[in-house]
């Protein structure tokens, strides 16, 4: 009995993208997940094991990125549009017959920062600060023991990012280190946040305004991630933290768990082009973990590590 072979493509998927537009002080960015599928006369590639005509997975991928440098990104369906057009129509013997491209954006908003003679030189021209779009969790935990209360409220999966104003150099270097050093990069992480309250509950004590606190330590995680001229993730964590506790009167202790979500520049001189900070590979893992507690002076932390 004969066998066969039916419907079949191929492509990369999940091309994670971030461009980056440095024209004015007010940066732009558009951040895509971006998936390429071909059809057409691969017969041979599956029969015979010849590639003569697959174009490879690997030129899908780097064609992504080189066309965000070459046509930049005004719409996602405009540049799923160029590149199916692309593939179908400049592939070399007219092998591909068919392009489908699938393309996720993330939506990001600028992070809003009040006046305030304490920010770094400048930094009230810069538009280098974005929040992920979406609702982030809110959490909280609320311990009782029939006596005293202990409540630890939280948020996790808010998304920020940096495109200026972060470095890392300077760190310990051995035979096995092979990360260069920085000196102007994206800093973006993927927030979990806890903070405990001082609220008790004894002798009459008042609940704080519970929904207040929470948009107020919301928005000043934001804007001290936003105002922080950063050295390394970890004088991000700090700064956030000190600045809850410098806010809020009624949080004693703040708790930050801040995965390093690493952007890595596109090596673009292979295809003749030159990459100005513009086009990053947005990698989901492997990623630093940084972690650390924020409390007052004379507080014993009740907020557990991971």
């Amino acid at each position: 009995m004969a066998h066969v072979l039916g419907q079949n493509q191929y492509g990369k998927a999940e091309n994670r993208i971030v461009r980056v537009y440095r024209d004015s002080t007010r940066h732009e960015i558009k951040d895509l997940n971006v998936s390429v599928s071909l059809r057409g006369e691969f017969e041979d590639v599956h029969l015979t094991g010849s590639n003569a005509n697959c174009l490879p997975t690997d030129t899908t991928k780097n064609t992504v990125y080189a066309f965000a440098k070459e046509h930049g990104i005004e719409s996602a369906e405009g540049f799923g549009v160029l590149l199916a057009r692309h593939f179908v129509d400049d592939t070399e013997r007219g092998v591909v017959h068919g392009a489908r491209i699938r393309i996720e954006e993330y939506g990001w908003e600028r992070i809003r920062t009040p006046d305030s003679s304490s920010r770094f030189i400048g930094s009230e021209e810069v538009g280098h600060s974005f929040v992920r779009k979406g609702q982030e969790v809110r959490t909280t935990e609320v311990l009782y023991d029939g006596d005293r209360f202990r409540v630890v409220s939280g948020l996790k999966d808010l998304v920020v990012m940096n495109t200026t104003n972060s470095e890392f150099w300077g760190y310990i270097k051995d035979r096995y280190t092979t990360l260069q050093e920085a000196y102007d990069r994206i800093l973006a992480t993927q927030v979990t946040a806890r903070w405990a309250f001082g609220f008790h509950g004894r002798d009459d004590q008042p609940e704080p305004n519970w929904n207040r606190s929470y948009q107020q330590v919301r928005r000043h995680l934001l804007e001290a991630f936003a105002e922080t001229y950063s050295y390394s993730l970890q004088q991000t964590l700090h700064a956030m933290g000190t600045r809850v506790l410098n806010n809020r009167a009624e949080v004693d202790e703040v708790r930050l768990e801040l995965p390093n979500k690493h952007h890595f520049l596109v090596d673009l001189e292979p295809f003749g082009l030159k990459n100005d900070n513009e086009v990053y590979y947005a990698a989901d893992r492997m990623y630093g973990l940084i972690e650390g507690t924020v409390h007052r002076e004379g507080v014993t932390p009740v907020i557990p590590v991971a």
